[in-house]
């Protein structure tokens, strides 16, 4: 049994509350359970609590063992001075405050259903993936949808959170942290990093000046990718290469340090020098390109949107002079769909935030026009009954088993707390 599963019985008094007494048989009446903090510091703030005919108000401290205050050296903590109840599974020695008087102790087990144990104990069995899984197939599907739709707005604000840091760091400026937000899932999450530092060395206001120009775009972005700095006989390369030592000189930039772009494992049409073609034809096709992902409110926009290809040299071009059969190199919808996950759906999130707007329904609706993800961990849920229809069910499956599964917080979880009350 860990600490977690008490902590979770008596926030929403999974034990029997009519007749309670504490170790000293005096009787134990509770008004207020108090608010579960999760951080350092007794675990429930400002219960109230009736002991006998003395009402008090503070702090609730729980333990599995009674001595645990002491090998935790409660005793020496002026923050566990305000404990007015001492909540424990097993009561093994009397608990005294800094002027020696008892503090109130509740042995617990005596007070819960031997099946609610056993429930718990069930949940926390041997697993393959899951502490749940072979129970997952028969689960409330009101239940499972209002989750779901918990999930992915925690795992859209944990999406947010660079993105926040982005505006501090530029006064709020939109369109650049866009930008920056762009070229990292462009990158993927092989050249994440790399694209982001690429772009993050370039104002947006020099993009702005250059968009008409789509050779000087790209030399800006291929140069800073350390990408032509060798010597080829191609002109194209060196051409773009002119072009970047100029652009440096004209705007005064530093060339930033940026690890190699990656091109090893990637299918050619994720190869970082399509990638970089592909965005930079967007940002010359599109001059207020942050504008138009605010107002587009449909899938079919977005795609409308995003519906270009790499310039004309990479037709017949993964990489610099190295000449290949003929394609259009066009962003894929798939492709398409991640850039609305990853970076369209939580810009707009944020965006409309800041706005002193709420458009989570908004934003739950246009995901769900879009396919589910393919991977393992979806692939796993499927398998153990909670199949993904869209990208919003993905995505909410996605956080569940990294946030609660991974994490052993089957009691954070409303499927593990169902589980336990009902099953």
């Amino acid at each position: 049994m860990k600490e977690d599963f008490l902590h979770y019985l008596w926030k929403f008094s999974i034990f029997n509350t009519l007749d309670l007494k504490t170790t000293s048989g005096e009787t134990i009446t509770i008004v207020n359970v108090g608010q579960y903090l999760e951080q350092a510091g007794p675990d429930f703030f400002n219960a109230q609590i009736r002991i006998d005919n003395q009402k008090w108000a503070g702090n609730v401290e729980i333990h599995l063992k009674s001595s645990d205050w002491y090998a935790h050296h409660h005793e020496n903590d002026p923050a566990y001075e305000n404990v007015i109840l001492h909540v424990v599974w097993e009561n093994d020695v009397a608990i005294y405050r800094s002027d020696n008087s008892i503090i109130p102790t509740l042995e617990l087990k005596q007070y819960v259903a031997p099946e609610t144990v056993i429930k718990y104990n069930a949940l926390r069995s041997v697993k393959s993936w899951l502490y749940c899984e072979n129970q997952l197939a028969g689960l409330d599907q009101f239940l499972l949808r209002h989750w779901q739709e918990r999930l992915f707005i925690e795992r859209l604000e944990q999406k947010t959170k660079p993105i926040l840091n982005w505006l501090t760091q530029t006064n709020s400026d939109w369109e650049t942290v866009f930008f920056w937000l762009l070229a990292q899932n462009f990158g993927l999450n092989t050249n994440g990093e790399q694209f982001l530092t690429i772009v993050s060395s370039i104002p947006f206001s020099i993009i702005r000046k250059e968009s008409s120009n789509l050779a000087n775009i790209e030399a800006l972005l291929f140069g800073n990718a350390v990408l032509l700095d060798s010597d080829k006989e191609d002109h194209y390369f060196n051409d773009l290469k002119y072009r970047y030592h100029y652009l440096l000189q004209k705007y005064q930039l530093v060339k930033p340090i940026v690890p190699p772009v990656q091109f090893y494992k990637h299918r050619p049409d994720n190869f970082p020098t399509i990638r970089l073609s592909q965005l930079a034809v967007l940002l010359q096709f599109h001059s207020n390109l942050f504008s138009k992902v605010i107002a587009a409110n449909t899938v079919e926009k977005i795609y409308q949107l995003l519906d270009v290809e790499a310039s004309s040299y990479w037709l017949d071009h993964y990489q610099f002079d190295k000449v290949s059969p003929k394609k259009k190199k066009q962003l894929s919808k798939s492709f398409i769909d991640l850039l609305i996950i990853n970076a369209i759906v939580p810009i707009q999130f944020i965006y409309s935030q800041s706005q002193g707007k709420e458009n989570s329904e908004e934003l739950i609706q246009l995901v769900q026009d879009i396919s589910p993800e393919k991977n393992g961990v979806v692939d796993k849920f499927n398998f153990f009954g909670i199949a993904a229809a869209n990208a919003f069910e993905s995505q909410s499956l996605l956080q569940l088993k990294k946030e609660y599964c991974n994490k052993s917080k089957c009691l954070s979880c409303a499927i593990g707390i169902d589980l336990i009350k009902n099953k």
